[in-house]
C-alpha cells in the first residue's frame, strides 16, 4: 500500500495538574462509535501534523492549548478498513476556563486520572500510546 493512501491524523494528550500534583488527561466521547479516545482528527491539505493536533483539539473539546513534546503515533485500521496514522503531542490547556460544547463528533468530555483512563479508553492503541506519554515531559 502506498503512503498516498494512508489517512494522516494528529491530536493531543491533553493534560492538566490538578491542586494535589496530580495530573489528569482529557478524553472524548465519540457518538458515532460509541467510544472514549483521546482528541484526534485528520489533518487539512498542506496543514502540518502539529498544527492539525493543535486545531483538533480546539475542534473536539474546545480548549486552546500550548503544545508539548511529541509523544508517538499510533497505525491502525479505521471503520472503513483504510491505513490510519495518527501522531500526538503531550498538550496543556492554555487557561482553567473550559467550556465544552457538544458537537456532531464529540458528545461529552472528561477529565481522568491517568489511571481510570486506561480503564476508559476504548482502543488498545489509545492505552499505549497514554503510557507512553506518562514516560514523556
Amino acid at each position: 500500500m502506498s503512503s498516498d493512501n494512508v489517512i494522516r491524523a494528529a491530536g493531543g494528550v491533553v493534560r492538566r495538574t490538578r491542586a494535589d500534583g496530580e495530573h489528569e488527561v482529557l478524553l472524548v466521547h465519540r457518538p458515532k462509535y460509541d467510544d472514549w479516545s483521546l482528541p484526534k482528527g485528520k489533518a487539512d491539505s498542506g496543514e502540518r501534523p502539529d498544527q492539525t493536533a493543535l486545531r483538533e483539539v480546539e475542534e473536539e473539546t474546545g480548549l486552546r492549548c500550548r503544545l508539548g513534546p511529541e509523544v508517538g503515533k499510533t497505525r491502525y485500521r479505521d471503520s472503513q478498513g483504510r491505513a490510519k496514522v495518527v501522531r500526538y503531542w503531550l498538550m496543556e490547556p492554555e487557561t482553567d476556563d473550559h467550556s465544552f460544547v457538544a458537537n456532531r463528533e464529540v458528545d461529552a468530555v472528561r477529565w481522568c486520572s491517568f489511571d481510570d483512563a486506561r480503564t476508559a479508553l476504548s482502543y488498545a492503541h489509545d492505552r499505549k500510546l497514554l503510557a507512553r506519554a506518562l514516560e514523556t515531559e
